[in-house]
């Protein structure tokens, strides 16, 4: 047996010894930790690192899904080339919007110590000042852009950039791509956005990222950083007042009197705890607060749940619509290694001078034998400020049975004039002399739908671009829609606080996964303080 084998062990026997986790189905825990974190994804993880840097404060992190060390991922969860690529490690959620849509749509996430940051593309873009204004435009307090940008800096570990604007020394590493990291492909693409007038950008977390240029990925020699590696690494496991479970998926808080007091796994295991801390995501996250009788009394009662708080769980749903314009590459120069490459930014017509809210997100994230010459690059297209609200219900009390999710994607028929746009603006950047010299021709949606087939062509086969939030949105004391305080703090409930995604107030325009760490940080040290 190697060391670490003993060191493991030794460990595994002590916590059980000292804190009765390997309680059965039934029984109960009579150790109560002080903080209890519900989901070691791209929030938990973080806050149970930072929380338990206090050495008087016993924290326990659930997670559903397995807890592997960070050097033991399995390769599906490493490479980054590789996005949501198991059952395995994924929820296998999808939502109900065929009515709509005339098809659901595949929502995967995370279902493992890390998270969605485990599963997903590595793309570190952070929110912009824009979007965080529109936050205090809702009357939010402490999370302007003068607030948050000293956070996004301390978490950050880049060797590149505007000392300004990064940060050198964080625990979660992101590098910016060049155009010698990316395939011909992408510097085609790059180069042919330029020739239609969008200027290049070196640094999109910048002061001004409007434009194309290539990503800044969390992905070090091909690996994808997850919050799990990041955070959660060996010396931070070996604190005596840290324990992580996986495989320990939870049903419901326990509240009593108005005050979160545990939780309930799913075999029925009672774990006490003097603080809740739900970071489940923006599907998980609503629905364990439901099955807990927290949420639109309604509903609850229509599934036999007793209302403990009569709140807007799950009413302002987003995500950012998303549309496949797929190109095959000439054999010559079909490379799709490495997958993740570059990205246009920019406003739609008509909208604000500063609203950015298109983007055009060029990858190699498609199974080669879908394209006849063993190579395609994917023009993803996005309204990434939606203004139509989906909504989460539970199905069942059943914990095992999935949340019903409606992205309730065009509501607002602004939205499908602007993907409209933007699958426009993508299919003439197909067509400029750089781009189309990499091309044999387009795959999606093919030359035979015009301008006049495009917009239903859209509709028929919207995905989406898998940045859900606001499920349980943070507001002011006078907002009817919030569900929780600025600082994740559930609304009559004492001791129970909700800190993920699902608390943004409103989707920014951007993939959410950094901005939801740095959300993380924030509470965190806002708690501790």
């Amino acid at each position: 047996m190697s060391r670490r084998d003993v060191l493991v062990a030794g460990a595994a026997a002590t916590l059980s010894a000292i804190t009765g986790l390997n309680a059965t189905a039934g029984q109960r825990n009579d150790v109560k930790f002080d903080v209890v974190i519900v989901g070691g994804g791209s929030a938990g993880a973080v806050l149970a690192t930072r929380l338990s840097a206090d050495r008087q404060r016993r924290v326990l992190l659930l997670e559903a899904g397995p807890n592997f060390a960070p050097d033991s991922y399995p390769s599906v969860l490493k490479n980054a080339n590789i996005v949501a690529g198991s059952p395995a490690y994924d929820w296998n959620y999808h939502t109900s919007d065929a009515a709509r849509l005339g098809h659901d749509i595949p929502v995967p996430r995370g279902r493992v110590v890390g998270g969605s940051s485990a599963v997903n593309a590595g793309v570190a873009m952070r929110a912009r000042p824009a979007d965080f204004a529109r936050w205090t435009q809702r009357g939010i307090d402490g999370w302007s852009w003068d607030d948050v940008l000293p956070a996004y800096k301390a978490m950050e570990n880049t060797p590149s950039g505007d000392e300004a604007w990064h940060g050198r020394t964080g625990p979660f590493p992101i590098r910016q791509r060049t155009a010698e990291d990316n395939t011909p492909g992408m510097r085609a693409f790059v180069d042919g956005s330029q020739t239609l007038g969008l200027k290049h950008v070196r640094d999109l977390n910048g002061a001004d990222p409007r434009g194309v240029g290539f990503y800044a990925l969390n992905v070090v020699d091909g690996v994808r950083i997850n919050t799990g590696m990041a955070y959660l690494t060996a010396a931070v496991r070996a604190r005596p007042n840290l324990v992580i479970r996986g495989e320990a998926e939870v049903d419901s808080v326990v509240i009593k009197r108005n005050r979160a007091v545990g939780v309930n796994l799913v075999g029925g295991e009672f774990i006490p705890a003097g603080e809740v801390i739900l970071s489940s995501g923006t599907f998980g996250s609503p629905a364990i607060l439901m099955r807990s009788g927290i949420g639109p009394s309604q509903h609850l009662a229509s599934l036999g749940i007793s209302t403990v708080a009569d709140l807007p769980v799950g009413n302002r749903l987003q995500d950012h619509p998303f549309f496949y314009n797929v190109y095959a590459l000439k054999r010559e120069v079909n490379a799709m290694t490495p997958a993740s490459g570059a990205i246009v930014w920019t406003g739609a017509q008509g909208s604000g001078p500063d609203d950015l809210d298109l983007q055009i997100s060029a990858t190699h994230l498609i199974d080669p034998n879908a394209s006849p010459t063993g190579g395609a690059i994917v023009l993803a297209c996005a309204v990434t400020l939606p203004k139509s609200l989906g909504q989460l219900r539970l199905a069942s009390r059943d914990p095992r049975v999935a949340p019903v999710i409606h992205y309730n994607f065009f509501d607002d028929p602004s939205d499908l004039n602007r993907l409209v746009e933007a699958v426009k603006l993508s299919r003439e950047i197909g067509r400029s002399k750089p781009f189309s010299t990499v091309i044999d021709h387009e795959i999606a949606p093919g030359n035979a739908v015009d301008d006049a087939a495009l917009r239903a062509n859209i509709v028929a086969n919207v995905a989406a671009y898998l940045h859900p939030t606001s499920t349980v949105p943070m507001g002011g004391q006078s907002d009817p829609s919030a569900v929780v305080d600025p600082w994740g703090k559930v609304r009559g409930i004492e001791a129970l606080r909700v800190i993920d995604a699902s608390i943004m107030p409103e989707i920014p325009s951007v993939p959410t996964n950094v901005t939801t760490i740095m959300m993380a940080e924030r509470i965190a040290a806002k708690i501790l303080a």
